[in-house]
């Protein structure tokens, strides 16, 4: 899975995700993406099974192209510890995904395929999607 393999500090903020996506929010790569609808922390294994999604619709025929990358430490407390006592350590990785930003590319395959597959990643996402495609 997906990790940073070196960062500043062990542990970050929880943050805030607002308002759009400035960059990042067109296709650059491919000629079909998956845009994020609403703001949501993506994690390291989420991004993982829908990468498998796409790869196993797709026939391993054409490129993806994963356009976010998880930054973010997430720590946890165990369960039942009392109050106090510091922050927790580091669960899992995790990347701020803002309205607007496309996630995933394809290129090399027909439409039908790229709709299919999209829909298939969607579905591993914790936010509502959109599919789009380059105008031609």
């Amino acid at each position: 899975m997906f990790s940073p393999k070196k960062t500043k500090f062990r542990k970050q903020f929880k943050g805030r995700i607002h308002g759009v996506a400035s960059r990042g929010a067109s296709l650059s790569f491919g000629s079909y993406g998956l845009k994020a609808m609403e703001p949501m922390r993506v994690t390291a294994a989420q991004i993982e099974s829908a990468r498998r999604a796409i790869t196993r619709c797709m026939k391993r025929v054409g490129k993806v192209w994963i356009k976010i990358f998880p930054d973010v430490p997430v720590s946890k407390r165990p369960a039942e510890v009392r109050m106090g006592s510091g922050k927790g350590a580091p669960e899992y990785w995790a990347c701020r995904v803002h309205p607007g930003m496309v996630m995933f590319e394809i290129d090399g395959v027909d439409e039908a395929v790229a709709r299919e597959a999209m829909e298939l990643a969607a579905a591993k996402l914790p936010m509502s999607t959109k599919f789009v495609g380059r105008i031609f």
